[in-house]
């Protein structure tokens, strides 16, 4: 993980003392393939319609979870966003003349940087799924799929 705490604060920002161990642990359980690699080139919030094919590539043993999926026209994608600093509870998001809290925010930077979008599935291609609506950085780990049910084919 990069240490992102040493990056400068914004005006009116606040970050705090990291904790010193986790809670939890995790398993990665494939990559999201996207045309972005700088943060400032990812959109707010992806567009399941209009917005660039991506790729969910599944790593093994999780690929028979598949199985099924291709019945969805929509998937909750839950992805870590492991290039976020993580110790701001104040952000200044548009060096405005004040803060926001970060629970109030959709941004990345925030303790445990769990994304979440709801993307349009194009097709799935053994263990990748094409999709549409991601807003996140080329191989960001992906934590979860959930489908949306009352989205079916």
């Amino acid at each position: 993980m990069t240490d992102l705490s040493a990056d400068p604060l914004r005006p009116h920002e606040q970050a705090v003392p990291l904790p010193a161990a986790f809670d939890a642990q995790l398993w990665f359980i494939g990559r999201i393939r996207t045309p972005w690699t700088q943060r400032g080139q990812c959109p707010r919030r992806g567009d399941p319609v209009e917005g660039p094919e991506c790729r969910i590539e599944l790593f093994e043993p999780w690929t028979p979870g598949l199985t099924g999926i291709q019945r969805h026209d929509h998937v909750q994608v839950l992805y870590w966003m492991d290039r976020a600093r993580r110790d701001l509870v104040l952000q200044n998001p548009n060096y405005g003349d004040r803060a926001t809290g970060t629970f109030a925010l959709r941004s990345p930077v925030r303790p445990n940087p769990v994304a979440s979008s709801v993307v349009r599935l194009l097709a799935v291609e053994g263990p990748v799924l094409i999709v549409r609506g991601l807003d996140c950085l080329d191989g960001t780990p992906l934590v979860d799929i959930k489908a949306e049910f009352g989205n079916t084919r």
